[in-house]
Parts: C-alpha cells; structure tokens; sequence
C-alpha cells in the first residue's frame, strides 16, 4: 500500500503555510550549487520552477519536448489568472477565493492545499506586473479585473484574450536570463521516457532526443514532473496536439500514486465539432460568458432558422433561467451539462445539432463594437477565422469539450509524490481542483507552484540528501531504464502492421468521449473496459510504424504517447466506475437529482490513488481521507 501522508502542517489554516516555511530546512546558499535539479516541462510551473530555482543557486537542467520553452501548452490559455486582490471592493479575499475553489471543486480537494493557493495568489500579479506582463489596465491605470465562473466577484486579471502567451513571456525571460548565466542547461526536442528510481528514491530520467532519436540518461538529487495533463486521451480535446499522460504514467509505473484520474474537465465555451477529419478542438474564453449570453431556440422548429429571425420570447437563455444567481457564468461543468441537455433535447443548433449559441448583440448595443472589440477582438478573429462567421453581427455557436484534467500524481503538502525525490507541480498533480477547476485558476496554480511553493519544499527535501550522492548514469538503474526504453522503442518498431497510430487513437478517444465522458454510467464505463483492452491488444498487433528508431520519427513519438493513453484510459475507466457518485466534472447518470450532481460524501469525500502492481496485474486502488474543517459539506447550489 502507498503512504499516502499528506504532511499537512498543524495549526489554523490561516498559519498552516507560513508555519511550514518555517519549519523547513534550507539549503546553505553557497551549498545550493552543488544540487542538481532536472525539470520536466517548461511551461508555467515548469518553466517557472526553473528559473526560480536556477536563481536561487541549484544546477538545473530542464527538458521540453517542444523546439522552444516559448511552445509550451500554457501559450494557449486565454482568458486570465485569479488572485484575491480586491481591486475591485467588491468583497474578495483570501478566504472567499479558498471557498470558491473547494466549492467549485465540488468538495473534493485538500482544504490546506486550496488555502495556501489562494494565499499565495496575491504574489503572483506582483511578481508578473515586474517582470513585465502586461496585463490589462482601467483607464487610470490600475490592473483591470473581469469575472469568471463560480464567483461573484472579479478577480481576474488578463491581457485581452493571450493572457497564458503574456505570463509564459514573463516565465521564458526569466529561463532566458538563467541560460545565459548558465544556470539552466535547455534540452528542447527531448521526451522524457522513463524515470529512474535508486534505493526507493528518484535519481534521474531516461529521455529520447526527437531529432536524432538518441537514447541518454541524465542523473540529479530530485527530478521535478510539470508536463501538463492527459486530456488527449479523448482524442479530441482543446490541448495541443502533442500534450500526453508519458512523463507521468512512466512516473506511475515506477511507483507515484495516481490520483483521481477520472476527473477531466469538459469546457462549454469551445468550436464545436466540424467533420470526423478533426484532430483537435479550439477552445472559446471562458471570459466571453461575462458579455456573451448563451441561448437556444425554445421551439425545436426554430433551430434551422437564422438567428437574427428568433425574437428574444422564443429563445432560452437557460443558463440564466436555471442559474440565476451566476447565469452565464456558472461554473464549467454545470454549464457543460446544460448545454448538453439543450442538445439532447433536440434544441441545439448548427451541424448535427451539437451547438449553442453565445450572443453579444446585447453587450454590443450596451457598450459599443469598440469596446467588445478591446477585450476580445483577438478571441473573435480566431473564431471568424475558423468558422467563416462574423460573432459581431452573428451568435458564435458553442458546445463542450475536453479541457483539463484535475486528476494527476498524488502529492503531499509539499508537491512530492509517494516516490521521495519526485515532485509534481501544475496540472500534472491533482492537488488543488477537487473534481472541477474553476476558470482561470491553471494559471495560477502554475505560477503558484513554480513561484512560491517548489523553492521551498525542494530545499526541505535536499537538505537531507548528501550533495556527493549524485547517482552515476553507469550504474545499474540507469542501465536498466536505458534498456527498458530501447525494448520497448524495438517493440513498437517490429510490430509491422496495417493500421496508422492515430486510427488508433481517434478509436480510442471516441470509446472514451461516447462511454466515460461529460456523463457516465455503469454499463458505459463497463462497456469501455471490454472495448480498451481489445483496441490496446489490436495496437501492439496491427499498428504501423514508418521509418527507423534512431532518427527523427513523429510516427514512433506518436505511438508511445498513444501506447500509454490505451493503458491510462483503462484506469481513467475503473475509477470512474468505482466512484459511484456524480461530483464536478464526474457526471455519473445513476446518481443526480434534478440534473444535478450527487455526491456520496459518507463513501467517497476522499482521494482516489491508483498504484501500479505489475504488469498485467490489477492496480490497487487507495484512498486519501478529506476533511473540511473551514468549509462546510453541503450540496452545491449556483441558483
């Protein structure tokens, strides 16, 4: 069984994260220089993480499978990152960000872990304001703010519709600076294959250089994971095209519990689905739901009508009618589902009836063109540009998709993972979100991690490893990841077969988007787990692989992404199936009341971890008691 001590400090909540800085050890700055760090990941926690430690002292080297830190999936988030300023005077505070968070994460997150994110949060405008982040500003001058979902205050801070571009800028010059100085040692094009685990403790990484398809091993006294989350498992899904579970299922099978993997976040502002050629989605700022309202026709005979030929008694501006103390801006998996209900029940729009819209006819008349045109002209050039549609004098049409992923490695309260030496920052852990993340809150989690958290956590930890225990990439750990990787790589290599990776992949995301996505049920979720190991079984038989091992190969890369999605979603399955309630983004049919979520807080108020026992052998599923101490266990209401 996996210790699963979350190492939560003692004390109010309030004190639990200055009495932790405390009570850690530190690292004598002069002996700083003398660890090694590798990071995994450059975006926002990763890229973050480095250049924080990198200043402090360590010897970092950090890895990115993409040609530049600069093309880290963070880039794509749009819409702003919270923190409780109360610029506003509206009646924000630390307090109230910690409640929203637990709450919106249906009751499913660690209460000390929430807290000291929305302490933390505070510090991180002040950190990017300085390093330059230009984030939108009143006409005075002071930070703008708008609201998001699942709050009634503004507390976002944005810059237009790139504020993820805009930070992971800020994050990039300060790596930059750090390179330069020859702190951090840059490996783009590099995938992590493997971790390497030495007397219980982890020791280093196996990686494959995507250009020239080399195999090397890279040793350090911790190995930090913040390679994103496993939304394309679904196939379709708003990630880049390249994001994938890798870094953190090689993690699993070396022993880090994996936590709650079946709480994925279906966002309900994304382009809806155009043709079965689409290998990905685009998402729509959750922000526009400030301005935007989103409606359907009442009477199903409307939908193919234009919609400037709907007068407003016929149309449904549900989220509103059914919300309204949020209205638009419900928290996303509500407001997925209710979209989908829309659909289901014959009422959506546009090709196949899998569309909402989201209107701005009324903000326009009430602010003007300009104004809608300053805070998203970007968002609305993208959507003209995909779509061929003007969202100035036309609707946008809307529908959900897969987004995020508040499943991920288990981590205590100072982010290491059951592996001593393996820590986990940013969506690759599951710490923060519960069961749903409320909008805008991955960026600040990153930041939050790589910033503020991991500095300090890390030193705990290394300060009491010896700085001369350096493990040697000679030796027999190395040497056998080394040699697990390349089997495997000659594996997926020798197979021969007739269907492409991504046939298998598409099949794989349609088995989970159909059975295991925004609603379940046991018979879906028990028909996924016959369906996955027969496609898993067909892969490693019929799957076809062009070109060598030892050279540049998007194929291969593919393949050992979409091997390890046809293991990972099998899991995702079983915990969805085990979890016989519905809580956030985990919509389990069986359990609702009046279309809501039922949770089951006397069986399941706590963590799911999944540890590795084998191949072929079945995972054993442990458990982390939640306790709610500051906020009360109720049932969650946005009316």
């Amino acid at each position: 069984m996996l210790n699963l001590d979350a190492r939560v400090p003692s004390g109010p909540i309030e004190e639990k994260w200055e009495r932790a800085k405390f009570e850690m050890k530190l690292v004598n700055p002069a002996n700083k220089r003398k660890y090694k760090v590798i990071v995994i990941g450059s975006g926002l926690a990763g890229g973050a993480a480095a250049s924080t430690l990198a200043e402090l002292g360590y010897d970092v080297a950090c890895f990115c499978f993409q040609d530049s830190p600069r093309r880290a999936h963070s880039i794509a988030a749009q819409g702003g990152i919270n923190a409780a300023k109360n610029y506003q005077n509206d009646g924000d505070s630390i307090h109230r960000l910690f409640y929203d968070t637990v709450k919106g994460g249906d009751f499913r997150s660690r209460e000390a872990n929430v807290h000291r994110l929305a302490e933390v949060s505070v510090d991180i405008i002040d950190q990017c304001t300085a390093m330059g982040v230009p984030f939108a500003r009143e006409y005075g001058g002071t930070l703008a703010n708008r609201s998001f979902g699942g709050a009634q205050v503004s507390r976002t801070f944005y810059a237009r519709g790139q504020t993820g571009q805009q930070l992971l800028l800020g994050v990039y010059a300060a790596m930059s600076r750090q390179i330069g100085a020859g702190k951090i040692k840059m490996f783009p094009r590099t995938e992590m294959l493997d971790l390497v685990v030495e007397n219980g403790r982890a020791v280093g990484v196996v990686v494959r250089d995507l250009v020239t398809g080399a195999i090397s091993s890279h040793s350090a006294h911790a190995v930090i994971l913040a390679s994103g989350g496993y939304g394309n498992v679904f196939y379709l899904s708003t990630n880049a095209k390249g994001s994938n579970v890798t870094a953190g299922f090689r993690a699993y099978k070396k022993g880090a519990g994996f936590a709650n993997p079946c709480y994925t976040q279906i966002h309900p502002t994304c382009i809806p689905v155009s043709g079965d050629y689409q290998s990905k989605l685009t998402l729509m700022s959750e922000s526009l739901r400030n301005d935007g309202r989103v409606w359907v026709p009442k009477k199903k005979e409307d939908i193919g009508k234009h919609p400037d030929q709907i007068a407003d008694s016929d149309r449904d501006y549900y989220l509103e009618r059914k919300y309204p103390s949020f209205g638009n801006l419900s928290p996303r998996d509500i407001a997925s589902r209710a979209a989908k209900e829309q659909c289901d029940d014959g009422r959506g729009v546009g090709p196949g009836g899998r569309g909402v819209y989201l209107d701005f006819r009324d903000a326009i008349k009430r602010d003007g063109e300009d104004r809608i045109r300053e805070k998203y002209g970007n968002l609305f050039d993208m959507y003209e540009r995909i779509t061929g549609e003007n969202p100035y004098r036309v609707p946008m049409r809307i529908y959900p998709a897969v987004h995020y992923s508040m499943g991920g490695l288990w981590v205590d309260y100072q982010l290491q993972t059951t592996i001593p030496g393996l820590f986990c920052l940013g969506e690759a852990n599951f710490s923060d979100h519960g069961a749903n993340r409320l909008g805008a809150s991955a960026l600040m989690q990153g930041l939050a991690d790589g910033y503020f958290i991991i500095p300090y956590t890390l030193g705990n930890y290394l300060a009491g490893v010896q700085a001369n225990s350096l493990a040697d990439i000679n030796g027999a750990a190395f040497k056998e990841s080394e040699t697990a990787v390349r089997a495997r790589l000659d594996k997926l290599m020798n197979i021969r077969g007739k269907r492409s990776v991504d046939s298998f992949h598409k099949e794989l995301g349609q088995i989970m988007w159909e059975d295991c996505g925004m609603a379940r049920s046991k018979e879906s979720l028990e028909r996924a787990l016959v369906a996955i190991p027969k496609l898993r079984e067909e892969f490693w038989r019929d799957v076809t692989i062009l070109g060598e091992r030892d050279s540049f190969n998007q194929s291969l890369e593919k393949a050992g992404r979409v091997a390890d999605f046809l293991e990972f979603g099998e899991i995702l399955c079983k915990d969805a199936l085990v979890r016989e309630e519905s809580c956030g983004g985990h919509f389990r049919v069986e359990y609702q009341v009046e279309g809501e979520a039922k949770r089951n807080d006397e069986r399941f108020a706590h963590a799911a971890v999944w540890e590795y026992t084998g191949e072929g052998n079945e995972p054993i599923r442990n458990e982390e008691p939640l306790t709610f101490e500051n906020v009360k266990l109720a049932t969650r209401s946005y009316k």
